[in-house]
């Protein structure tokens, strides 16, 4: 099917099934230490988990509401080839970039599709988003595609907890049109931010119906580290593109999606099933239907316990595939190493240095944890090595 442009395992926790939500107490454990710090130029007018900046936003009980923690423990990030930009403005970008050349241009003077890359979570920042794209090629000093017949699959969540999340979309939005008229493309997948963006957008305070009772778009978004320079800064062009966003697709033999859950599966038996229910689902516009979609979306941990590769075998055997490839839970989590400084004050948080292989070697985590200090992952597949 044509996609429309925009369209080793640790124990597991105590009491986890299989696809079942986790709260963040289960699996943010200890003292979490403050946030990574903004790097972009846009300010960032945070909200502080629970609502503070936004009073009377009721708390999150529902034990099948899984909060994406946003003061997330910090992990150790590499130094030299690989590392993300830290201290630099967007203005500063191309000058930084432009010493060192970056990788061989991934176009390839060849008939037929170029390359495939896959993007990880992003979450609002745009500096280390182009850092990663121009190491790989794909784009130039400027910022403009330079890839050629090159693929490009965002797996989501673009926006809230970094600080420019509409510069996220805004760029991705335009690498697919320079894309496409290259002769590649760039794409992007549905993530569990994104849908709770939109519902902040389009419902606001609304109460929707919980497992616990009521709760509300606004007070999620907020509590997930939703930023209000993001929203001030969201257009109804932004709005309409999520909305139109695939769920998931197959690229050579990978099962691309967003979250490691098994909730897919409620909503289709194909891949073209799945997508259409979601995009018919947010456009019906019904508050509550889309509450139960992100709560689900938000499932996490499917793929990591025991019963692991039987839940991604369940997929692949489901919707095709070889391979399936996800973002949504950080590496660091997946591995169950949350960093920590031991009691000598030695540093012993783990380096994300690529994407996690796991679940009998048929799930690839991409969530390299750039929340969290660790890297944001732009990897060409299939993997080697």
């Amino acid at each position: 099917m044509a996609q429309p442009a925009g369209r080793a395992a640790p124990a597991s926790v105590p009491g986890q099934s299989r696809g079942q939500a986790v709260s963040p107490a289960e699996y943010a454990p200890g003292t979490v230490p403050a946030p990574r710090q903004p790097t972009s130029a846009v300010p960032p007018a945070r909200a502080t988990a629970g609502g503070a900046d936004h009073p009377g936003a009721p708390a999150h009980t529902d034990p099948e509401y899984t909060p994406t923690e946003r003061d997330l423990p910090v992990i150790a990030r590499g130094v030299g080839p690989g590392s993300t930009i830290a201290d630099l403005s967007t203005a500063d970008f191309a000058d930084a970039i432009e010493p060192a050349p970056a990788a061989a241009p991934a176009h390839a003077d060849q008939e037929g599709l170029g390359p495939l890359f896959v993007v990880g979570d992003v979450h609002g920042y745009l500096d280390e988003l182009r850092a990663a794209l121009a190491e790989q090629g794909l784009i130039d000093a400027e910022g403009n595609w330079s890839a050629g017949k090159a693929r490009l699959w965002f797996l989501g969540d673009f926006t809230d907890r970094g600080p420019d999340g509409i510069g996220v979309i805004d760029l991705v939005m335009q690498l697919s049109a320079q894309a496409a008229a290259a002769g590649g493309y760039c794409k992007a997948l549905m993530g569990n931010h994104e849908l709770l963006l939109i519902g902040a957008k389009r419902f606001g305070d609304t109460p929707v119906q919980s497992g616990a009772g009521t709760a509300s778009f606004q007070a999620a978004w907020l509590l997930n580290g939703g930023q209000r320079t993001d929203m001030e800064r969201l257009e109804d062009h932004h709005v309409q593109w999520m909305s139109r966003l695939d769920a998931m697709v197959e690229e050579d033999g990978h099962l691309l999606l967003h979250s490691d859950t098994t909730a897919y599966l409620e909503y289709g038996d194909s891949i073209e099933a799945v997508n259409d229910t979601v995009t018919e689902t947010l456009q019906r516009g019904d508050a509550d239907e889309c509450w139960d979609l992100f709560r689900k979306f938000t499932k996490r941990f499917a793929f990591r316990d025991e019963a692991g590769a039987m839940a991604v075998r369940e997929l692949l055997d489901t919707y095709g595939g070889e391979r399936l490839v996800h973002g949504h839970s950080p590496i660091p989590y997946l591995l169950g190493e949350v960093g920590a400084e031991d009691a000598d004050g030695e540093d012993s948080r783990p380096l994300v240095n690529g994407p996690h292989v796991y679940a009998d070697d048929l799930a690839i985590a991409m969530d390299g944890g750039v929340t969290m200090a660790g890297k944001l992952l732009v990897v060409q597949f299939p993997l080697h090595g």
